[in-house]
């Protein structure tokens, strides 16, 4: 089941349409192969939604979609109806690979100095051509009647009227600046996509081909971080080695101050009382360092201050914390897990979980926290 999200912004105040939502008001800078407006290929989820919340006004009608079955077989998408464009996620590392314009009368696009796109500025093959300059002919899509124009890190697609379809004989075939009764093509679709890889991405299994640009040599997003069962925590990029039993001194070493601290709460079973219905929660000594940029917490016992548990978050769609925590790229290897085969990942169904680890309640504990 594809899943939806509705991201509504303003939750208190009454919802007022501010003047510049009204469709194609808003201007976003394109940027071939690179992003649009505050949105840029290979940032992660968490970036563009912290985006989001910085622009209420503007983004003020969100959706974010992903399918439940199998998180990790489709991407997350983050839409804006409002405005005409989407941003598809790779649902491994949860980075923007595709931006996808979908209603191009919805959206002014800036380039350089020209406008293109919204209801004042249509984007037709001839204003395309006039401001992206030549390029080597599309491609023609006669399924769906579509002929897409290529250039590096964007393209166009434009639908080609049926009547008109016997003009392109060829896959790869010249579009006319105007159709035999003097119209011309306009674009229904636009991609900006990574080019360093030279793909050509477009609507239909074209799209498929966009993925995410290289992180840069030493970027900690989505560090592989090793986990030997009962021993300790290793990170594959920092180097740094966190046993169980390490100290808040230690940890604050090794991974710089926490994103934050809170007491463990811990509910008590009770009957209650009717004149008092409320359940009880009480603190106990235990505490969590919170490291959300790591997807990481870790909880250390409140009377000898030494680590007790790891806590590793994947950051899994329609989950209560989705977006709280940067997922953790975590490689779960006990001390008879040896082959690759036999390593619990963020991927590992619960299934594969069980029977790798055995299905015994002292090790299997799902969300406790």
């Amino acid at each position: 089941m594809l899943h939806h999200h509705h991201h509504q912004q303003q939750l208190q105040r009454p919802r007022r349409r501010c003047e510049g939502t009204a469709m194609g008001a808003v201007v976003l800078d394109l940027r071939p192969g690179n992003g649009i407006g505050p949105f840029s290929l290979g940032m992660p989820i968490c970036e563009a939604f912290a985006q989001i919340e910085q622009q209420p006004n503007i983004y003020d009608v969100v959706h974010v979609k992903h399918f439940d079955e199998e998180p990790l077989k489709l991407d997350i998408v983050i839409s804006f109806p409002d405005h005409g464009f989407h941003l598809r996620f790779d649902p491994w590392s949860q980075r923007l690979r595709l931006i996808e314009i979908f209603d191009v009368k919805r959206l002014q696009m800036r380039y350089a100095t020209s406008l293109i796109g919204g209801p004042s500025n249509l984007a037709t093959f001839a204003a395309v051509y006039a401001l992206f300059g030549p390029t080597f002919p599309g491609i023609y899509d006669k399924d769906r009647g579509v002929y897409t124009l290529f250039y590096p890190g964007l393209s166009f697609a434009f639908p080609i009227p049926s009547q008109y379809t016997d003009c392109f004989h060829d896959r790869e075939a010249e579009l006319p600046l105007e159709f035999p009764d003097g119209t011309t093509p306009v674009t229904c679709r636009v991609s900006i996509y990574d080019g360093s890889a030279d793909k050509k991405v477009g609507v239909g299994s074209l799209m498929h081909k966009a993925s995410v640009p290289p992180l840069l040599p030493g970027n900690l997003y989505m560090e592989e971080v090793h986990v030997k069962l009962g021993e300790e925590l290793y990170f594959s990029t920092g180097g740094q080695h966190i046993p169980f039993g390490a100290s808040p001194q230690d940890v604050w070493t090794e991974l710089g101050h926490p994103c934050g601290i809170h007491q463990k709460q811990v509910d008590q079973m009770v009957i209650h009382s009717a004149s008092d219905p409320r359940p009880r929660t009480t603190l106990c000594g235990d505490y969590f360092y919170n490291y959300f940029t790591r997807g990481l917490d870790i909880l250390f016992d409140g009377q000898t201050h030494r680590i007790k548990k790891f806590v590793l978050h994947t950051n899994y769609p329609g989950h209560a914390d989705f977006n709280l925590y940067i997922k953790c790229n975590f490689v779960i290897q006990g001390s008879d897990l040896d082959n690759s085969k036999q390593s619990i990942t963020p991927s590992t169904k619960w299934d594969q979980v069980k029977e790798i680890l055995g299905d015994c309640e002292h090790c299997l504990r799902g969300d406790e926290e």
